[in-house]
């Protein structure tokens, strides 16, 4: 691409940038220029192949470079393209917050049933830790809840959530609130409380892919020693938080099933937890309900 006079088209561009991409040990190098270029041109993937012979313009080239040389060093697609989808939702995510994933989707869906055999419109629900607001609002779009409560420790996250909210149309209809843990809900409780907290173990940090340690925040993802640090604190104030027969559901690490389950079972005000796998197979999400007061 060093040439400035070449007329590239879009099929001769993915071709080049999959190659250039994948000696450089980039994995699904296509996919990756697919989805630049997308954007860039403000298509969807697949229309690309609508428009391969169409020579691009010099600022639709100029653009592509800019995007090509922060992916190379690491960024991820998400960032660079401004959007993440998660489930019913397209929100704009940035270096404030975790990009959502499939398994958080889970995590929603299996709280959206849960609701769903009772009647939402008379639930409270509390997202603790909400980055982007994916939880949240996706509780508020599909879920019919009474009241959304989101919080999360990171401003900066809060001012991108919110923004999240307009853009799905529930400005002012979930109440972001700044603070760790439970600490922005004073007494309050709720039929609901859902969290995708910090659960990587901070040994596991030299092992991870570039694209994550190096670009998304690490007060979303680090933990502690075992990972655990604020799953504990979580889950051993939720009795204060949650009324009875309420449901508290937990994102969790692959190898912390046994681990958060027992710390369920020691407060004494659950029933059984359970323990759900995720995609691959893996640990990844606890749900306990709340028993009646003895």
């Amino acid at each position: 691409m060093s040439r400035t006079d070449r007329v590239w088209t879009p099929v001769e561009l993915i071709r080049w940038t999959d190659g250039y991409l994948t000696e450089r040990g980039f994995l699904e190098g296509r996919l990756n220029a697919e989805r630049l270029l997308a954007s860039v041109l403000g298509l969807r993937r697949l229309d690309l192949y609508l428009q391969f012979e169409r020579p691009l313009t010099g600022e639709e080239l100029a653009e592509y470079k800019v995007r090509l040389r922060r992916r190379m060093g690491n960024e991820p697609l998400q960032y660079i393209e401004g959007s993440a989808s998660f489930r019913k939702l397209e929100l704009t995510v940035d270096r404030r917050v975790l990009i959502p994933r499939p398994e958080t989707e889970l995590l929603v869906g299996e709280v959206l049933t849960w609701a769903a055999r009772r009647q939402p419109d008379t639930l409270d629900a509390l997202d603790i830790g909400t980055g982007s607001g994916a939880i949240a609002l996706s509780l508020f779009v599909e879920g019919h809840f009474r009241q959304i409560v989101a919080t999360d420790a990171s401003k900066d996250a809060l001012d991108l959530a919110k923004e999240n909210a307009c853009r799905v149309g529930a400005e002012g209809r979930v109440d972001f609130r700044p603070g760790a843990l439970y600490l922005p809900v004073g007494r309050e409780s709720f039929d609901v409380i859902v969290s995708n907290p910090p659960y990587v173990e901070e040994t596991a940090r030299s092992g991870m892919d570039a694209e994550v340690v190096e670009w998304e925040p690490s007060m979303a993802l680090f933990a502690g020693p075992d990972g655990l640090d604020v799953i504990r604190p979580l889950v051993a104030h939720a009795p204060d938080h949650l009324r009875q027969g309420g449901l508290l559901a937990i994102e969790i690490g692959a190898s912390q099933g046994l681990a958060v389950a027992g710390l369920v079972r020691e407060t004494g005000a659950f029933g059984a937890p359970r323990v759900q796998k995720d995609y691959a197979g893996r640990d990844r999400l606890v749900f306990a309900e709340r028993l009646p007061a003895v």
